[in-house]
């Protein structure tokens, strides 16, 4: 590594060392500097586009140029004459100032080539060609080297520090909601622009009185080859793992017309690609976003599923996958748009892990304990650690499906209607095997089977009109509807384990003569139907400065359903005691009214308001009704400094009110998993929120440096928390209003600088946070409170290079520091992380590309676990051949497993998670 590092620094220094910067000043006819100006530098010798850039907005630019060379320099700026200079260079450095005289005629600027970026308003244009080096196989890669742009490994991009919410293509929605698909899929060869659009309104008339800073969008423009015609690509490998074979199927059809476009993907493979996986499933939108944002009220409806485990690090013992995708947009006329997506994804998963847990026993006197009497129905054991061996077998067929209509007759009016579900199949097979020591009885070895099943599903509509009365008033009015049916089931099947003490305090005992063998099962089912609605006016005071009027409401009912069974014998013994059985019917109402108002002063927008609410709510259950009825006024304000054109500085302040759904409120027991107990408050009040958020972004494109950084601080009172009681190793949690606030700061830096060939990348991440839970003493039944301290740092370094002939190198180093006070017990889990990417075009037709990682994981400063995992393909495809052959191998150095490690109010864990074993792969690769 060191060698690597070593070889990679000298490279960097030759290639600067052989380079001269040419620096000056760009002005108009009567010496004003002009910014955002571009200049490109032409060898004569090739007559190729060696450098280019920016002024900034003092006017300056700079160029680096090669020693020894002649070059024509051309400066455009929009409205005056383009001026063009000849410049040769020798071993030092030059400089010219350029002045640029007006130009009245109509004719357009005739730019013979092409900029690698240019900078429209708020859209920023990176031609792909130029980023380009011959390796890149999907948008991913290509994003990766473009300034201010980041791709992470779940493939989700980011713009300037800020999220993406969507990719387009030829301004088309591509599978909106997620920007994975995208960047996995899409050819690197079709590309040739990719714009990014900040500041992205999807409604034109709303864009002067919204504020859409932080909505950013990716259009990506195709070649003029890729257009009215059929491409893609057609994929097929066959392959070895340790023991068997493997296989992999990758069509993908895309077609783009200015009429309508039609996209299909699909992957069948056992390689652990996984395309789509549950996670992706659980957090894909649709594009549809949270209906409370900005009004101050957070009411989201949970999840009930039950301990489905998902992928670490997108690895498992072995994985079958089947994706299918689907992607559609018609245009029957210039005013009307339909668009749509569906979504199948298919996954049989084994996964293997080992996990210890040290569990917590402060407040316990050791030395004072009772032995523990099996005979004794009120004798308790105190356990001390636990160590599982868990085999889960997995099964998941889950699916999405969306269909949008736009229409926009006319600047004034649009109506949008969009349809989107999710349904799914998923089953979770478990055994496990529970070897335990206590602190006042015999160790003992339990095997345990759970088997959990869920087969959800949800339809979410969404409806908004927008209408522009005229250049004073502008109305939105905006629905959402979302009905959703959970019914998720589960067995739990133990051997040599009392269950006797969790099971008295539902106060039945259906079998106790025998404490040996319990098989409890659980239906649950909750149906949800839930209304948002709100209508928007606009008063435009003037250029600077409007009001905003909300009207609005949340309806909500949900139904939860549970009852608990238990097989005797081959037979179901129905548990009926009201403690087991939950018949609730929820209902939440929130009637709401603001008054917002925003002016811009200078470089500072403010924007300051509040919105009065009015909530309302009703449970029923074990025969009786809570009401509850109250008004809250919840302010917020933002002021945002414009310190340059792409310089901003915003500091914001809000208040909430969070307020929890059905499943916190249900009194009955559930079972959360084989040894633990729920059991709901309906007495639960609101949590209050303040937030404090500062942010900081720049984007300096005259050198081509990045730069964001945000505090947040977070304060919250009357937070609902678990109270949790041990019996035995099993827990029994019930949920109240801690007296104690919560609080935590967090800050966020990130520095990216691209230079010449190369692209520097530094960041971190701090967040301090103090939370209050309570704990009933196993030996005294006192009920006391637990302060956790958690004091979290990560670091990131990168630097990569983007050589068009040389090979390049992708190098990092990533260190995280998980530091927790929990109850007094102290702990800290130390993971680095260093990996280095590789990638070389050579012989004109072959590529060669590899990825290693190697992560070393500490507990308090001791070496816990460490392992490495190398990546490695070779790629050949002949010059305009149609054609691309693949050898590929992953885990080329046979890792067996990854280390986890966590840690909450009850215990310290860590575990070690089987993946799959090396795997070799030919693969065959057709072009469309």
């Amino acid at each position: 590594m060191n060698k690597i590092l070593l070889m990679v620094i000298c490279m960097a220094t030759w290639v600067t060392n052989a380079q001269i910067t040419l620096k000056g000043v760009v002005k108009d006819s009567i010496g004003n500097p002009l910014e955002m100006a571009n200049v490109i530098a032409i060898n004569n010798a090739t007559n190729k586009l060696d450098s280019y850039g920016f002024t900034d907005s003092k006017g300056n630019y700079k160029l680096n140029l090669t020693q020894n060379a002649t070059y024509k320099i051309q400066v455009s700026y929009i409205g005056l004459k383009t001026s063009e200079i000849s410049v040769e260079t020798k071993d030092v450095n030059l400089l010219k100032d350029i002045s640029l005289q007006g130009d009245d005629s109509l004719e357009e600027i005739n730019i013979t080539y092409k900029m690698p970026v240019t900078v429209k308003g708020d859209t920023i244009v990176y031609d792909a060609d130029s980023f380009k080096n011959g390796t890149e196989k999907k948008l991913g890669d290509v994003l990766q080297k473009l300034p201010g742009v980041e791709v992470n490994e779940d493939g989700e991009i980011e713009v300037e520090g800020k999220a993406v919410k969507k990719v387009m293509v030829e301004g088309k929605d591509f599978f909106d909601g997620d920007s994975k698909i995208a960047t996995k899929n899409i050819p690197a060869n079709a590309i040739d622009k990719v714009q990014v659009l900040k500041n992205h309104s999807e409604v034109g008339q709303m864009s002067r009185v919204t504020d859409n800073e932080d909505n950013v969008v990716i259009n990506i423009k195709l070649k003029e080859g890729k257009k009215n015609f059929w491409f893609g690509e057609v994929s097929a490998g066959l392959g070895m793992a340790m023991e068997d074979s493997r296989y992999l199927a990758h069509p993908k059809l895309f077609y783009y017309s200015p009429k309508y476009s039609l996209n299909v993907i699909t992957d069948i493979n056992n390689i652990g690609e996984v395309p789509f996986t549950m996670r992706d499933y659980f957090k894909f939108t649709g594009g549809f976003r949270s209906f409370g944002e900005g009004n101050g009220t957070n009411f989201n409806v949970g999840s009930n599923d039950i301990a489905f485990l998902t992928l670490k690090n997108n690895r498992a013992k072995e994985i079958q996958s089947k994706f299918g995708a689907l992607n559609f947009s018609y245009s029957p006329k210039k005013t009307w748009d339909i668009s749509g997506f569906a979504i199948y994804s298919g996954n049989k998963t084994d996964m293997e892990e080992t996990t210890r847990r040290t569990y917590s026993n402060a407040g316990i006197d050791k030395n004072n304990l009772p032995a523990y009497d099996e005979n004794d129905p009120s004798s308790v054991k105190y356990i001390d650690t636990e160590q599982t061996q868990d085999m889960t077998n997995q099964t998941s067929d889950l699916g999405l499906f969306k269909l949008s209509s736009s229409y926009k007759p006319n600047v004034n009016n649009q109506l949008d209607y969009d349809i989107f579900a999710k349904v799914s199949k998923q089953q979770q097979l478990q055994s496990t095997l529970s070897s335990r020591t206590y602190l006042n009885a015999d160790d003992e070895v339990v095997p345990i089977n759970q088997i959990s099943e869920q087969s959800p599903y949800s339809i979410n509509q969404n409806l908004n009109y927008y209408y522009t009365l005229n250049d004073k008033n502008i109305f939105a009015f905006e629905m959402q509807h979302l009905w959703q049916n959970e019914d998720p089931f589960y067995n739990a099947e133990l051997e040599k384990l009392s269950f006797y003490n969790l099971l008295s305090l539902t106060n039945v005992n259906p079998n106790p003569g025998d404490h040996n063998l319990f098989n409890v099962s659980q239906n649950k089912k909750v149906k949800t139907n839930k209304l948002d609605a709100k209508l928007d006016y606009y008063y435009v005071l003037n250029s600077k400065s409007n009001l905003n009027v909300t009207l609005g409401s949340t309806l909500s009912n949900q139904q939860f359903n549970s009852d608990i069974f238990e097989i005797l014998g081959g037979n179901k013994n129905e548990i009926t005691a009201p403690s087991t059985v939950n018949d609730v019917d929820f209902s939440f109402d929130d009637l709401y009214v603001g008054l917002h108002y925003k002016f811009i002063s200078g470089i500072f927008t403010f924007n300051q308001g509040f919105t009065v609410h009015n909530y309302e709510s009703k449970n029923t259950q074990l025969g009786s009704v809570y009401k509850k009825n109250f008004t809250k006024l919840l302010p917020d304000a933002s002021i945002k400094m414009n310190l340059k054109k792409s310089e901003t500085l915003r500091l914001s302040y809000s208040m909430e009110t969070s307020f929890t759904d059905v499943n916190q409120l249900a009194e009955g027991y559930v079972f959360n998993n084989y040894n633990s107990l729920y059991s709901g408050n309906r007495q639960l009040a609101n949590s209050l929120y303040h937030n404090v958020n500062l942010n900081y972004f720049s984007f300096n494109m005259f050198n081509y440096t990045n730069v964001f950084g945000s505090i947040n601080y977070s304060k919250q009172i009357d937070i609902i928390k678990s109270n949790t009681q041990f019996i035995d190793v099993n827990q029994v949690k019930t949920s109240i209003n801690s007296a104690f606030p919560d609080e935590s700061i967090s800050a966020r830096a990130n520095f990216q600088k691209s230079f010449r060939k190369f692209k520097v990348r530094l960041g971190g991440n701090v967040s301090y946070a103090k939370s209050n839970s309570l704990i009933t003493n196993r030996q005294t039944n006192e009920v006391r409170n637990r302060l956790s301290k958690t004091f979290s740092h990560s670091y990131t370094s990168r630097f990569s290079t983007n050589f068009k002939e040389a090979p390049n190198f992708d190098i990092g180093y990533n260190v995280s520091i998980n530091n927790s006070n929990i109850g007094g017990v102290e702990n800290t889990f130390t993971t680095h992380s260093p990996y280095i990417n590789f990638d070389a075009f050579f012989l004109k037709e072959f590529i060669f590309t590899s990825k290693y990682t190697y992560n070393k994981v500490l507990n308090n400063e001791e070496i816990i676990d460490s392992y490495g995992f190398l990546r490695a393909d070779l790629t050949y495809q002949k010059k305009n051949s149609k054609w691309e052959y693949k050898v590929g191998v992953t885990n080329l150095l046979n890792s067996t497993g990854l280390n986890q490690n966590s840690s909450n109010d009850i215990y310290v864990s860590n575990s070690s998670y089987i993946i799959q074993p090396r795997i070799a792969m030919f693969t065959l690769k057709y072009n469309l």
